[in-house]
């Protein structure tokens, strides 16, 4: 058989033929419209080829859409992320801005406390400046400005605690001192500062009580003053003049208790119970320590009045030479009676009236009562050494033992000599002898007897009669 040339044409037509009978791969797309029948989509092979390749390109794998989906997540949680540290950095922005506007708060109320306190101690300088020289009208504007002070630092303190409650100051830091400790200082300085106040204010109310005795001295000497004209400077002493003598030593006595209960309450002292233990009289309100402690003083000071020089020596002068005697105990009684106690016990410490003075102080207060109301006992060391402290208080004293002097020298100028009587607890009130204390003495029969007595009464030569003072209670009662 002859070999049948092969032409270009016959290459072409092959390589046709192989593409249109074999499938092309979907990356490739053949678009030809050699043959009519390729126009049905039935029977076109390449439909499914064209199909398959659409689908390539819509639908990614598996893995392609996981990778997809963690990428949109962790860009998602990066945006969530800056959201919130963007969130906390706003939430410390505002409680920083809050804590300096509560530091600021603190500090300004600290300040207003420090200045305070500064206030507190001007105003008590103050007071003190007041005392010496005396003057009333700068002491009451000093107090005013105390209490003012005091009261502004206690506002302070409530609205401290107002703002510390609301959380409007901060709270201590624990490993802060307490605010407990850093206050402790000031506060016991307000303490000290009320202590000296009130210790102020019983001498206050001293000094007045001691200027109505010194009212009332002054006007019993008006009133006897004509009788000391008629007598004349070397004039006898009558009933009349002892009898003034006796109201001035109760005023005396009665200042004095009221100056010692004041300084019991500054002491800090429950005033009922302190004086039944002084006085072993059984008060059962603070209303009635007042009259307990005179009774107190009075028999303290009156002890052994009956004799000629209080027991205090040995002497028998009255029973030698009785009319020289008496001269003698008038012109003491008067040179004394113009004389101030201090100022005389500066010259001669340890004269008549200086021993009794001392004798009369140490039976008084107990060493335990004078270092619960004094504060110490250098008092009676000063005594003990034979001087006489230059206190107030002691100055008090020596008034309200004077007068208890004179009286005794007055007594024992007079011919007779008057005698002094008391009145027992239980007895019943008779008042031409008694005087109740309250004021008002009740009438005969109304049941009420002797609770206690406060001052001791005499009976006088002419028959005259110094009334004892007694504090009454019903019957069967106690007061």
């Amino acid at each position: 058989m002859a070999t049948k040339p092969v032409t270009v044409g016959d290459l072409i037509h092959r390589v046709a033929s192989s593409c249109l009978s074999n499938r092309l791969p979907c990356n490739y797309t053949l678009r030809d419209s050699v043959d009519s029948d390729l126009d049905d989509d039935d029977d076109d092979p390449f439909a499914d080829a064209v199909s398959s390749s659409e689908k390539c390109r819509r639908s990614p794998s598996a893995a392609e859409a996981e990778e997809i989906e963690e990428e949109e997540g962790e860009e998602e949680e990066e945006k969530l992320k800056i959201w919130e540290e963007g969130e906390q950095e706003k939430e410390r922005l505002a409680a920083a801005a809050k804590g300096a506007e509560r530091a600021r708060d603190a500090d300004a109320l600290m300040a207003e406390v420090f200045d305070a306190v500064s206030g507190v101690r001007r105003a008590y300088a103050a007071l003190q400046g007041a005392h010496c020289p005396w003057d009333p009208d700068k002491m009451r504007a000093a107090d005013a400005a105390v209490v003012a002070k005091l009261r502004h630092l206690a506002r302070l303190r409530d609205r401290f605690r107002r703002s510390a409650a609301a959380g409007h100051i901060p709270r201590p830091n624990p490993s802060a001192p307490p605010l407990r400790e850093a206050v402790a200082p000031y506060e016991a300085a307000l303490d000290d500062l009320q202590r000296q106040l009130q210790s102020k204010q019983a001498e206050v109310d001293g000094l007045k009580e001691k200027l109505a005795a010194a009212t009332s001295r002054r006007n019993g000497r008006h009133h006897h003053h004509p009788l000391s004209k008629q007598n004349g400077p070397g004039g006898a002493p009558t009933a009349e003049l002892f009898t003034s003598c006796a109201e001035q030593a109760r005023a005396a006595t009665l200042t004095f208790a009221g100056h010692l209960a004041h300084l019991m309450r500054a002491a800090g002292l429950e005033l009922a119970a302190a004086t039944r233990s002084l006085t072993k009289i059984p008060v059962s309100s603070p209303q009635l320590a007042k009259h307990a402690l005179e009774a107190h003083v009075t028999r303290a000071l009156l002890g052994g009045f009956e004799h000629e020089s209080f027991y205090l020596d040995g002497s028998l002068s009255s029973l030698l030479d009785p009319a020289a005697f008496r001269r003698e105990r008038y012109v003491q009684f008067r040179d004394m009676r113009g004389m101030e106690p201090a100022e005389l016990l500066g010259v001669l410490p340890t004269c008549a009236f200086g021993r009794y003075a001392a004798a009369k102080f140490t039976a008084l207060l107990p060493p335990r009562v004078e270092e619960a109301v004094l504060g110490d006992g250098e008092h009676r060391r000063v005594v003990n050494a034979g001087a006489h402290p230059r206190t107030p208080f002691y100055g008090e004293f020596l008034r309200a033992a004077k007068a208890m002097w004179l009286l005794h020298l007055l007594a024992f100028a007079l011919e007779p000599p008057p005698s002094h009587f008391e009145a027992g607890r239980g007895a019943e009130f008779h008042q031409e002898y008694m005087e109740s204390v309250t004021g008002a003495p009740p009438h005969a029969g109304a049941g009420m007897v002797v609770g206690f007595a406060v001052a001791p009464g005499f009976r006088l030569g002419n028959g005259a009669v110094v009334r004892a003072r007694v504090y009454l209670v019903p019957r069967g009662g106690r007061p």
